[in-house]
């Protein structure tokens, strides 16, 4: 189904390869972190669909409002995520928990289950590192957003480097 899915949101976003590399890596995060932090095999399907999803609100926000503000990705995205799941296959439960999580991937608080945290916390590597890798930009979301200890190490080692390779120890 996953297949299926990223398939379908490969061609949503057809002739948009910023977009279509972006959601390859939330997708290639959420799914490391989720594994790294032990999600049961449901919460990690909902976590990686979401991921593959997370910005299908994007290209029409911008159709009807000229701008695609996090507010209006999560407005317009939440109803094309689930209107493509349950055609990819999934179940209804599954359709709507990935809506929601789409419906709110720019909302960081009342963060209701690890599938959420972890989809937040991948978009952020994305987003801090795509944006330019601001030190006091990542330092601000280590402290406010990140939440789980595998999203929290990803952050460190790839803005920040490990304390063994900066004391000039780093294995490849």
């Amino acid at each position: 189904m996953l297949d299926g899915l990223y398939e379908r949101m490969i061609r949503f976003d057809s002739g948009d390869p910023h977009r279509i590399q972006h959601l390859t890596k939330v997708h290639a995060f959420a799914a490391f972190m989720g594994r790294r932090e032990g999600l049961p095999a449901e919460t990690q399907l909902i976590l990686e669909a979401a991921a593959i999803v997370h910005d299908i609100g994007i290209r029409p926000a911008e159709e009807k409002y000229g701008r695609h503000d996090g507010p209006l990705q999560e407005k317009e995205g939440a109803p094309l995520a689930k209107k493509l799941l349950l055609e990819t296959g999934f179940t209804q439960a599954q359709a709507d928990r990935v809506s929601y999580l789409v419906g709110h991937h720019h909302t960081y608080t009342d963060i209701d289950g690890m599938d959420y945290q972890l989809l937040v916390e991948a978009d952020f590597l994305v987003n801090l590192h795509e944006k330019g890798d601001d030190p006091v930009a990542v330092r601000t979301a280590l402290d406010t957003v990140f939440r789980t200890g595998s999203g929290r190490s990803l952050a460190e080692e790839m803005f920040f480097g490990s304390a063994r390779e900066k004391a000039g120890e780093g294995e490849p």
